[in-house]
């Protein structure tokens, strides 16, 4: 081989050894970027989940477009960022139920505008009522408060 030869194929070489770490580099990044979207969407519904949250406004608070940021929630969190709200909403009820909220004043302190579908979404996730749930909730400390 001639030394000319020789050079041309280390900077080949070196040509396709950047282009891999270049590649990585801007893969990691936008993996990066992406997961700082989903994990300050995420953060931001955990603490807005009783506002009026829609996938419009969480992409205007993000800037980016709602389509792309309901994929990579559902991609990072398998869940979309409507079921995510509703799941939280539903999490924080038990929560507000088991504390001696009244049924109607839980569903709207956690966000449900109507209090037929916050029922039938507790129903739903929870397998019971909200007054069966609350009705059970104090059976059990009850229970417990005697031993």
């Amino acid at each position: 081989m001639s030394p000319q030869h020789d050079h041309h194929l280390k900077l080949t070489r070196m040509t396709l050894y950047e282009e891999k770490i270049n590649h990585i580099k801007n893969s990691c990044y936008s993996n990066d970027k992406q997961l700082k979207t989903v994990i300050a969407t995420r953060n931001f519904i955990d603490e807005n989940f009783d506002k009026d949250l829609n996938l419009n406004l969480l992409s205007d608070v993000r800037f980016t477009s709602k389509y792309h940021l309901q994929r990579l929630f559902k991609r990072y969190y398998g869940l979309t960022p409507k079921q995510y709200i509703i799941d939280k909403r539903i999490q924080k009820s038990k929560e507000y139920l088991k504390n001696g909220l009244k049924v109607t004043e839980t569903c709207f302190a956690v966000g449900f505008e109507s209090l037929g579908s916050f029922s039938k979404l507790f129903k739903t996730k929870t397998g019971k009522s909200p007054s069966e749930f609350q009705k059970e909730q104090v059976s059990i400390n009850k229970l417990n408060s005697e031993y």
